[in-house]
Parts: C-alpha cells; structure tokens; sequence
C-alpha cells in the first residue's frame, strides 16, 4: 500500500460525511508598507494590496480607530511606516499633523502659518509628500515648506507671491501636493513668469522657472486645483500639470515649456489629477467642461500635444474626485456634483458602462483602487466597492463612514491592509484585511 493510501481514504471519509474541503491553499495577502503622496506610489491612486475583503455585503470593513484632533479640511493622507501625514485648520493656524497608523494617537503638529487663510470651503487642501527623514505641504495661502518627519521642524519654506508673483485661478486656495522628484521638489505658484517651479529639495533654493505667454482663451491665468505627475513621452522626461489655463508640458531637464492643451480647461476650477498613459495624457474637468486625450509626438527638438478625442460634459466630466486608469480603461465618478460610476476605454473614449448609474450616495465621489475593486468614496458619506471590470457596474456592497461632518471630498487611501477616511476634524482608520 502507498503511503498517501491513508490520506485518500481520510478524503474520502470526510467528503462521504458531508465535511467541506478546501484543498487549494489561499493565496498570500499582500500588504504595502507607504503611500508616500498624493495618489500614492508614481500619483496612479493603485493600492497594492491584495487579500482584501471582497465583499461587503457578507463583511463590511469594521472600523479600528478615529482620531480627532486634525482641524478642518479636506485633505488626504500619506503613509510611512507607522506614521501618517496630512494637514488642517486648527484654531491656532493650518498645520501639519503626524498620527501613529497602530493607535491613532496624534504625535505632532506644525504650524505652516499662524493663521488660517480665508477662502472659500475654508480647510485644508495639501496631503503632505514623503521623502526620507523630510516631507513637503503647501498651505492654502501659497507657500511650500519643508519639515522634518521626526518631530515637524520646518526647515525652510518659500512664499509663491513673494518669490514667483504666484496666483490661483479663482478663490478656493491652493490645492497642490508638491511632487518630489530625485533632488528636486517641484510646485506650480501659478506665476507668469513661474507657472510652475523647481526647487532644489534640501534648501529650497530655485534650479529652475517656466515662464508662459498664451496658452489659449478658455480658462483663468494661475494655478488649477491639480497636482504634477510625470511623462516619459518620447524619451523626453517632462512635467505635466493641469492649470488654469489647461495642461502643460514641461521639460524635466530645464523648465522649458514643451507643450500646452487649452480646450479642457473652465474659468471657475481645473481640479483632476491627469492620467499619463505612455506617450498619452487623459484630462477631464467639470463645471459643464469634459474629458480629452492628447498624444505627444515629436516636433523637431520638442513635443506636440495632438488632440485624440474629446467628449463633451454630457458624456464625461470628473469634478473633483479623481480618476483611475486600470487595463486601458478610465473609472471614476462623472457628472458635475454628481460620481455617477462610468467606465471609458481609453484609447478610443468610447463609454462601456455607466455614466446614469445613481451610486451608493449623492455628491462628487472620490475614487481609488485596491485588490481588483474600486472604492467611491460620496460626498454624503457613503461608500461603495465596486468591480474594476469592463464587463458592467458590479457592486459588491456600501456602508456609511462612522463619521460624516460636512462634505466628505478627501481622497481614500488603502496602505497596508487599512482604509484611511480624513473626515474635517476626525481621521477614521477602517480593516479591509478578509
């Protein structure tokens, strides 16, 4: 006799009995250490965790801890390690506030000013940028710092009108987290002669400016509501930000403006990340503005911006709650003040699913992704996982934050098997882990 005989004749006892069997092992979870800035690892909103729950119908995400104490805003949260990172209006200024990711508990605060700015929906906006022992806020009133992340020294800081004449397009506040990239952190004061701008990251001290001329009728002169991300298009490493103007492109190398895209851009707020997809950039705004894909080429030393498609606000228009490019397609809430699910492809702009689907909640919804699924995050509090699949809206369950306070526009974030919610004043830490 063989010695798996015993085993077989085990099974076959066991399955005769009516015992369930689970003969294939459950696939390892995978549970990410930081998510450094804004949008996390390379500013594409894709958590790399696996092993989450997958349905919260059967089993909703339970809520760990909240902590209170972070002062009015809207927003998001970087993580390193044990310590996580965002900024608020407190009643002695807006700061910037480390909380331990195990306990909640509130390990520092810094004030950027000593006041807090008036502008419309008062609160807010920076999610701090990692990098080593330091990171990096821009406060609403037009200034980037540099702290340490041991304690929340501030190390130096640069004021966007003093140094770079800066401006925003309309009254909301500045908006942006600043990108850090090799030795340089770069920003966008929104200046004419400095729409955006890199510094070197150690001392604050400017390696480089770009200044702009015409960049087209639609939209407002000054910064937009958006953040940098990065393009390679061809082999050519450049800047691409949303403005008040539209997008630009700027040469990494040296702050020369390569390329410039106005159609997508509205007078009152230009707010979405855009989407870099190889030699592409997706760009979509609301305020009845709508969605565009422009393809760099070459143009003799520098780039061109071609206009692929553009779809109008009827068909697709983000607000503010962010997009996610996930296999070749573009998920995310459309419709102005609305986060109705929709899923485009993105090459050709064609809708495959959604754009009339009610969701969970009401309001602008912000979005990303974790484990296969989408998280919308409603303006009313509500949230809801959603398949990230072409083959149709596929919900897979909603509940409501334990905490809702005004508008819930902060952006989710999924670290280390946790889902953050900045909720104004309070931050709830929920377990997504099965």
């Amino acid at each position: 006799m063989s010695s798996s005989m015993p085993v077989r004749l085990l099974l076959g006892a066991l399955l005769v009995c009516g015992f369930p069997l689970f003969l294939s092992a459950a696939e390892p979870s995978q549970l990410s250490k930081s998510w450094e800035q804004w949008r996390g690892p390379d500013r594409k909103n894709l958590s790399s965790d696996t092993g989450l729950i997958q349905d919260w119908n059967e089993s909703p995400p339970k809520l760990t801890w909240t902590a209170s104490g972070l002062g009015k805003g809207y927003a998001s949260v970087s993580i390193k390690d044990n310590r996580l990172f965002t900024t608020g209006n407190l009643p002695e200024g807006q700061a910037v506030i480390a909380v331990n990711t195990d306990s909640g508990k509130i390990l520092w605060k810094t004030n950027l000013i000593d006041s807090n700015p008036k502008h419309g929906y008062p609160g807010a906006r920076c999610t701090p940028s990692i990098d080593g022992d330091r990171l990096y806020a821009i406060s609403t009133n037009g200034a980037v710092s540099c702290l340490s992340v041991a304690d929340g020294e501030i190390i130096w800081t640069k004021d966007f009108k003093e140094e770079w004449d800066g401006k925003m397009m309309s009254g909301w506040g500045f908006s942006e987290s600043p990108l850090v990239d090799g030795d340089l952190v770069l920003c966008t004061p929104g200046g004419k002669d400095a729409i955006m701008v890199a510094l070197d990251k150690t001392t604050g001290k400017e390696i480089w400016k770009t200044p702009v001329s015409d960049l087209g009728e639609k939209g407002k002169d000054g910064a937009g509501y958006s953040s940098i991300v990065i393009s390679h298009a061809w082999g050519v490493k450049q800047y691409v930000q949303l403005t008040g103007r539209g997008l630009i492109g700027v040469r990494a190398s040296d702050g020369k403006l390569l390329w410039n895209y106005n159609p997508v851009a509205n007078k009152v707020a230009n707010i979405p990340t855009p989407i870099v997809s190889g030699d592409y950039v997706f760009c979509s705004t609301g305020y009845g503005t709508g969605s565009a894909l422009v393809k760099l080429s070459k143009d003799g030393k520098g780039i061109k911006a071609k206009e692929v498609y553009f779809l109008n606000a009827k068909t697709l228009q983000n607000h503010h709650g962010g997009m996610i490019l996930y296999k070749d397609h573009i998920y995310c809430g459309h419709g102005h003040g609305k986060g109705f699910p929709i899923c485009i492809n993105l090459k050709s702009g064609k809708v495959v699913w959604g754009g009339k689907i009610r969701g969970e909640g009401s309001g602008s919804a912000a979005v990303t992704f974790a484990d296969g699924n989408l998280i919308f995050r409603y303006e009313s509090g509500e949230l809801a996982l959603i398949e990230a699949t072409t083959e149709g809206y596929k919900l897979k369950g909603s509940f409501k934050a334990d905490q809702v306070l005004g508008k819930a526009w902060a952006q989710p974030v999924v670290c280390n098997g946790k889902l953050y919610l900045r909720e104004q004043n309070v931050l709830m830490c929920y377990d997504l882990k099965k």
